[in-house]
């Protein structure tokens, strides 16, 4: 991050006891938390190595740097770190504070005059050069220039300071005493709250240039790596303002307030930060100090690409391509090649739904490698790959490309793409319904160490493609009956990303689709009705799709055919072939459960062209086990036999549970059929198959709790030991289907008669 604005510091000032040095050149002033952290560093000195065991001075050295770099903290808190560390330093530095605070204004005078000793000697304690020693200089030249007035008003700034740390502590031995009386417990605690607020807020003040930076960098790559460890939306906020209060030309800290209102889609706000973050860069000359002319227009036409791609994320389509327009006229008229690949690859997001969009797709890949932009070409390739992934081209072609755009991953470390890759790996896979594969890849990412450096205590690679992996995993988990575990893993998931995290969208969409799932398997058709308003607010094509199928399973079949259909119109419109097919499945469910098998057969037929065409294995597998059943309602089971023969492998072997559970009850219902005109004894056996493929298929539908199904496979069980004279296993069967049917609403579904 660039430094900060030299006028933030040339400006005396006095708030809230924090003194500013009045000195050109000077970038540091001197604060009663400075004072108090120079008298730990001189404590450190003067304590000998016997005093101070190796691992206490090695505790110690480790806290210095985010004393020294951070911003003024209390004095209570600043004795908790130091005790944490070394209890026997801590009882000296609140000795020494209380000595000067107490005393008078000579002893901070002889404190600082004393200072100066630490580097004299032919073995100093500290080096100049160092990291300790620099901060020492600043802080006895910083004083020196301070002016009587200034040194009398730090000394009262000290006091206070002291006598905050100390009611603070004596707050702290009354909690103590309050704990053990359970009725004034609340009261004690609600008093302490407000005396840490308040005690904040006497502390709080300008940072330095050095604290600036430091906390901008840090919380600027919080967002970026562990957004739960950075400070939440309003403190971030509060921060910032405060900071740019005292300097409101201060570049950096607009461009970070951007990135926080991001956070909470605030859209207003966002591009209000936007735009003075490019005003102030180019009213403080920046850029154009080292760039001249140059500088300037490079800041205008960024701005106007980093308003487009502000728009677009927001969906403001129309305002983001006139943005875009104004940045590729500034980049044409200054030649600038780097900014024009950058529009270029904006340029194909705007106009991505239409039909050409590949051309410009692969336009701005052989640019960005021409110019030597790799992280532009790997995004154009990721692009590529999931435009042909959508286009329904052989996943081995795809998997080809995605290992070349690897290659440029790792030979420049880009550990971003290299996280990207591998989501755009298992939502490939889960595309062309290989579950196996895509839990693979998912489990890879999840097992991967980021390659950027990052501070102790962060959680690594909390990025968006995390959190599209962690949802992957959830879904195959529950597809799979394992709802334990898919509940684990959306626990960690709102840990990761909290509610107001800028990728929590997608785990609240996994997490309402799961439920619904549930709810519909367990015949609570209210509890799914209720859901679907919360994935239409995430997902509007979700959300109705949803509320069709329960309106089909209400037996609302005019409202739901009516919400199908216009929805097929949309999807057809928009070109999203995944959810055409899904709606065309459900409309042929709709025929044939209105008693209408052959007007169900041609919209079978359509969405297995699709499927087929498209490559997408899971949809083509429910379209066959659809096409089976019309065929059985038809008369015709000897061929639906033979379909589910070929359609039932992949089922089973990447298939979900419930799939499953259709499929091998399916096999029965034909194998039934199928035996109607056999002789006896091959007709018994053929019962007997396929009492155990009802088995397995209960066994399949217990795992998702699908109640209405077990009602079904029982009956039919039931049926069955009837007809070969099982008496006992049959009234097990009558009895449990009568426990069931009691439980749940009857739809109406055929059943096969024929035994």
């Amino acid at each position: 991050m660039a430094s900060v604005h030299e006028s933030l510091y040339f400006n005396p000032m006095m708030t809230n006891g924090v003194v500013h040095a009045n000195v050109f050149g000077i970038k540091d002033w001197v604060t009663p938390y400075k004072i108090a952290v120079l008298v730990l560093l001189n404590e450190m000195g003067r304590t000998g190595e016997g005093a101070v065991s190796l691992m206490e001075r090695r505790r110690l050295n480790q806290l210095l740097l985010p004393l020294l770099q951070g911003p003024d903290i209390t004095l209570s808190k600043l004795y908790k770190l130091i005790e944490e560390s070394c209890p026997q330093l801590a009882n000296s530095v609140q000795i020494r504070i209380k000595l000067m605070a107490e005393g008078e204004l000579k002893d901070m005078e002889q404190f600082f005059d004393d200072l100066s000793d630490s580097f004299s000697g032919t073995e100093p304690e500290v080096h100049k050069t160092s990291v300790v020693g620099l901060f020492l200089r600043h802080m006895i030249l910083a004083y020196s220039k301070l002016s009587f007035s200034q040194v009398f008003k730090l000394y009262t700034a000290l006091q206070q300071y002291f006598q905050n740390g100390e009611k603070k502590t004596m707050e702290d031995a009354d909690m103590e005493l309050a704990s053990r009386e359970e009725g004034e417990r609340k009261m004690e605690k609600e008093e302490l709250d407000v005396s840490i607020r308040e005690e904040e807020v006497s502390c709080s003040g300008p940072l330095s240039q050095k604290q600036a930076e430091f906390f901008l960098s840090q919380q600027a790559s919080l967002l970026k790596n562990d957004e739960t460890k950075a400070l939440t939306p309003a403190s971030l906020q509060k921060e910032l303002n405060n900071l740019l209060k005292f300097n409101p030309d201060f570049a950096e800290a607009h461009y970070l307030s951007y990135l926080n209102n991001l956070r909470v889609q605030d859209v207003f706000s966002s591009t209000h930060s936007l735009l003075h973050y490019f005003d102030r860069l180019i009213l403080t000359g920046a850029e154009s100090k080292s760039n001249g002319e140059e500088g300037y227009g490079r800041s205008l036409r960024y701005a106007a690409l980093n308003l487009a791609a502000l728009h677009c994320r927001f969906g403001h389509y129309q305002q983001a391509e006139l943005a875009l327009q104004e940045a590729i006229r500034i980049a044409q008229e200054s030649n600038d090649h780097v900014c024009l690949q950058h529009c270029l690859s904006w340029l194909y997001v705007l106009g991505q739904k239409r039909s050409d969009s590949y051309v410009l797709l692969e336009h701005s890949v052989k640019k960005a490698v021409h110019f030597g932009l790799p992280y532009l070409a790997s995004l154009g390739i990721q692009s590529l790959v999931q435009q042909r992934a959508f286009a329904g081209k052989m996943a081995n072609k795809l998997m080809d490309a995605l290992k070349d755009s690897d290659l440029l991953h790792w030979k420049h470390s880009l550990s971003e793409l290299i996280d990207i890759s591998i989501a755009q790996k298992t939502a490939i896979w889960r595309l062309y319904g290989r579950s196996t594969m895509a839990l693979q890849q998912a489990q890879m990412l999840l097992s991967m160490n980021s390659l950027e450096s990052v501070n102790a205590g962060v959680q690594q690679n909390n990025t968006e493609s995390f959190a599209v992996a962690l949802c992957h995993l959830a879904e195959l988990h529950a597809e799979q009956g394992c709802f334990a575990a898919a509940s684990e893993v959306l626990k960690h998931l709102k840990e990761r990303f909290p509610p107001n995290s800028q990728h929590a969208q997608l785990w609240m969409l996994c997490d309402q689709k799961i439920q619904f799932d549930r709810a519909m398997n367990d015949g609570k058709y209210h509890l799914a009705d209720s859901l679907v308003t919360g994935i239409t607010a995430l997902n509007s094509i979700e959300g109705v799709y949803r509320k069709a199928i329960v309106l089909q399973a209400q037996n609302q079949m005019s409202e739901a055919h009516k919400l199908l259909q216009k929805l097929l119109i949309h999807c057809q419109r928009t070109r999203n072939t995944e959810m055409v097919i899904s709606v065309l499945l459900s409309v042929a469910e709709l025929y044939w459960r209105s008693s209408s098998p052959t007007i169900a057969l041609p919209v079978l037929l359509q969405a297995l062209a699709l499927s087929k065409e498209y490559r997408l294995q899971h949809l083509a597998s429910e379209t066959v086990l659809n096409l089976a059943f019309a065929q059985l309602i038809l008369g015709i089971p000897e061929q639906a036999l033979s379909l589910l023969h070929m359609a039932i492998e992949p089922i089973l072997a990447d298939g979900a549970v419930l799939d499953k559970g259709r499929a091998m009850f399916l096999v029965a219902k034909c194998q039934v059929a199928s035996a109607a005109s056999c002789e006896p004894l091959k007709k018994a056996e053929a019962l007997e198959a396929a009492i155990e493929n009802l088995n397995e298929a209960k066994n399949y539908f217990a795992k998702v709790d699908c109640k209405e199904q077990i009602r079904d496979v029982v009956y039919f069980q039931a049926r069955l030991y009837h007809t070969l004279g099982k008496t006992q296993e049959r009234n097990r069967c009558a009895m449990l289907f009568r426990q069931l049917h009691q439980d749940l609403p009857f739809h109406g579904v055929p059943l096969i008669n024929l035994l």
